[in-house]
C-alpha cells in the first residue's frame, strides 16, 4: 500500500531542502515527503494523486509565495484533499495573517520559520496533527454499512452511536442508494430486516441493539472486576477528566457510560474556545484524546452501560447496572451530565427519529446536502452545529426565541454565523408544531414580535434547547434541586445546619452530595458553569477531595 504523503511547498531551495530533510529523519519510515517550488507544480501534482486515490496526511506550505498566497493554497487543495492538516509555514511578522487564516478555518495551524531546532518548533505540533489525521485514515480503511430507511428512528440512534464512538461508516438509504438494494439482495435480506449493519470481514448484524453492536465492534461492554477505588458514572469532560487523574494518582478507576465518551460536548462540531487549542476541535477529538489518555493511566471505561440505582453498604457504594451486574467502589463520582430538554408542541413526539433531533452528530450533515434545515436554540452548541451543517445545507434557519443571539452565545460564534451567507437567524421565534405521516414534511413557526404564524416546509429540524439533568435514577439517594440538578457542598447547608442524613463531624467537600465518598461534576451538579473547561476543572478537582475522603475515613490502599 502507497505510504500517505506530506507535500511540502516552498520557493527557497534551501528551505525546502530543510524541511525535507528534517521531515524525512522523523517521518520517513511513515510517509512520503514530496517537495514542489511552486503552488501551481504541487496543484498538478495533488490532482494526479488524487485519480490515483493516493493518501495525503498533511499540506505544509510557505505563506508567501510569488504566484499565489500559501493560503489561497491551501483553499484550492481542501477541495482536493480535505481530510489533510493545512499548515502554513510563516514568519513572526506575518504571524497575524496565520492567525487570521486559522479563523476562517483555512488552515489548521502554523509553524514559525525558522524552526530549529525541530524536536521543539516542528516535531511536537506535527506529532499532534497527525495523530490525528492517521486515527481517522486507519479506521476508514475498514468503515462499516449501515443500510436502512432514511427516516428511522433505529438508523439514526445507530448511527449516532457509531459516531459518537468514532467508528468510521457509510449511510446506504434504500430509498435513494442503488447499492443499499443491491446489497441486501447479496445477503438474502428483504425491508424487513432493516436497518442492517455490514461489517468489512462481510459479517453482518440484523436490528441489533446498541450493546450487541458495541461487542461487534470491540468496544469493552462490562468490567474487568467487581470492586475498585473509584467509580465513575458518566464519560463527559467531566468524567473523562476525573478518570485521567484519579488513574494518573493510582486509584483503580473504571468509567461508565450508556452513550460514548464526550457526553453532549461530545457531539460539537468544532469548540473553539477551549483552552490551547488555537484551531479548534470538535468534541469527538477532544473525547478520544482524553480516552487514550485515560487508558494509558490504567482506567477502565465500559459502554453502553447504564447504571440503573445506587446502594449504600456502610463504607462502600453499589451502583447496579442495567444488565444487572453490581459493581462496587469506595468512592462514587456522579458525572452523568444532562440531555436537551424536549420540545413540548405538537407533531414533535411522534416525529422524533424521523426528521426531529435533539441534537446532532456531525454525520448527519452528509444527510442534509442541498437541503433547508432548522435549527431550534440560541446557545453555543445551537451556533455551532448551524455552522457546521451550513457547509453541507443549502440553507440554515436558525429559530431563537429570545430577542438576541447575544443573550447565550459567545461573540466568535456570532460573528461566524453573521459572516456565513445561507445562516438566517429568525429571533423572537418558536416552532409550535411539526407536520407530517412518515417522516418531518414541515413546520409552523410563531413569531412573539409581530404575532405572525408561518408554516414552512421541511425535513430536519435539529433541536438544541435547554438541559434536563440525568437524575431521576438517584431519587432518594442524593438531594436535588428543584430542576433535578445535584446539590453540592455549601448549598447543602441550610441555616447554618447539615443535612439531616449526614454522619461526619465536617462539613460536606465543595463536590460532594448529602452522601459521603459521594460526589457529583460538571453539568449536573446544581451551580455548575455550563462550559467544558469548567466541567474538566471540576472533573480533576474531585480527586483531590476523593484523596481526602479516603484519608479521612483510613480506606487508602
Amino acid at each position: 500500500m502507497t505510504k500517505p504523503a506530506l507535500v511540502v511547498v516552498d520557493d527557497s531551495p534551501t528551505t525546502l531542502h530543510q524541511l525535507e530533510h528534517d521531515l524525512q529523519q522523523k517521518y520517513g519510515n511513515r510517509f512520503r515527503i514530496l517537495e514542489a517550488t511552486s503552488c501551481q507544480q504541487a496543484i498538478d501534482q495533488l490532482r494526479e494523486m488524487n485519480v490515483q486515490n493516493e493518501p495525503v496526511a498533511a499540506l505544509l506550505v510557505d505563506a508567501d509565495m510569488p504566484e499565489m498566497q500559501g493560503s489561497e493554497f491551501l483553499q484550492i487543495a481542501r477541495a482536493l484533499y480535505p481530510k489533510a492538516r493545512r499548515i502554513l509555514l510563516t514568519t513572526y511578522e506575518d504571524s497575524r495573517a496565520a492567525i487570521q487564516a486559522i479563523s476562517s478555518a483555512l488552515i489548521d495551524y502554523y509553524i514559525m520559520k525558522p524552526w530549529e531546532p525541530p524536536e521543539a518548533n516542528l516535531y511536537p505540533a506535527l506529532d499532534d496533527l497527525l495523530a490525528d489525521w492517521l486515527a481517522f485514515y486507519e479506521t476508514s480503511q475498514n468503515q462499516l454499512r449501515l443500510v436502512g430507511h432514511r427516516w428511522s428512528p433505529q438508523m439514526h440512534e445507530i448511527g449516532d452511536f457509531l459516531a459518537r464512538n468514532r467508528i468510521p461508516y457509510q449511510w446506504l438509504h434504500v430509498e435513494n442508494s442503488s447499492e443499499a438494494n443491491q446489497v441486501l439482495t447479496q445477503l438474502g435480506l428483504s425491508l424487513r430486516n432493516l436497518p442492517v449493519v455490514i461489517c468489512p470481514d462481510g459479517s453482518y448484524l440484523v436490528k441489533p441493539s446498541l450493546v450487541q453492536l458495541a461487542e461487534k465492534i470491540h468496544l469493552k461492554t462490562h468490567a474487568e472486576q467487581p470492586f475498585y477505588d473509584l467509580i465513575i458514572i458518566g464519560s463527559g469532560p467531566a468524567g473523562l477528566a476525573g478518570g485521567v487523574y484519579g488513574a494518573s494518582e493510582g486509584l483503580h478507576t473504571l468509567l461508565i457510560d450508556q452513550e460514548a465518551a464526550g457526553g453532549q460536548a461530545g457531539t460539537s462540531s468544532r469548540i473553539e474556545n477551549y483552552l490551547g487549542f488555537p484551531v479548534g476541535l470538535s468534541g469527538s477529538d477532544l473525547a478520544c484524546r482524553a480516552v487514550i489518555q485515560a487508558k494509558r493511566f490504567g482506567a477502565e471505561i465500559i459502554t453502553p452501560q447504564k447504571a440503573t440505582k445506587v446502594r449504600l453498604d456502610g463504607q462502600y457504594r453499589c451502583v447496579e447496572l442495567g444488565d444487572g451486574t453490581e459493581l462496587r467502589c469506595h468512592v462514587l463520582v456522579l458525572a452523568c451530565g444532562v440531555s436537551y430538554r424536549r420540545l413540548d408542541v405538537p407533531g414533535i413526539g411522534h416525529l422524533t427519529g424521523k426528521g426531529v433531533y435533539y441534537g446532532g452528530s456531525v454525520t448527519e450533515a452528509m444527510t442534509c446536502i442541498d437541503e433547508d434545515v432548522y435549527i431550534v436554540g440560541g446557545a453555543n452548541s445551537a451556533g455551532q452545529a448551524a455552522i457546521y451543517f451550513a457547509k453541507y445545507a443549502r440553507h440554515v434557519t436558525m429559530l431563537v426565541r429570545a430577542d438576541s443571539l447575544a443573550k447565550d452565545m459567545s461573540r466568535y460564534l456570532i460573528d461566524q454565523i453573521a459572516s456565513t451567507p445561507n445562516i438566517e437567524v429568525k429571533t423572537s421565534t418558536h416552532v409550535i408544531a411539526a407536520h407530517g405521516k412518515q417522516h418531518l414534511e414541515s413546520i409552523t413557526i410563531f413569531n412573539d414580535i409581530t404575532q405572525a404564524e408561518q408554516t414552512l416546509p421541511a425535513t430536519s429540524l435539529f433541536i438544541y434547547i435547554g438541559a434536563e439533568p440525568h437524575t431521576e435514577w438517584l431519587q432518594g439517594i442524593v438531594q436535588v434541586d428543584e430542576k433535578g440538578f445535584i446539590l453540592t457542598g455549601s448549598d447543602l447547608i441550610h441555616e447554618g445546619r447539615l443535612p439531616e442524613d449526614w454522619a461526619l463531624d465536617r462539613e460536606p467537600f465543595h463536590l460532594e452530595t448529602n452522601v459521603p465518598g459521594v460526589f457529583a461534576v460538571g453539568d449536573v451538579r446544581h451551580g455548575s458553569v455550563k462550559r467544558i473547561a469548567s466541567s474538566v476543572g471540576e472533573g480533576a478537582m474531585a480527586v483531590m477531595f476523593v484523596h481526602l475522603y479516603l484519608d479521612n475515613i483510613a480506606l487508602r490502599t
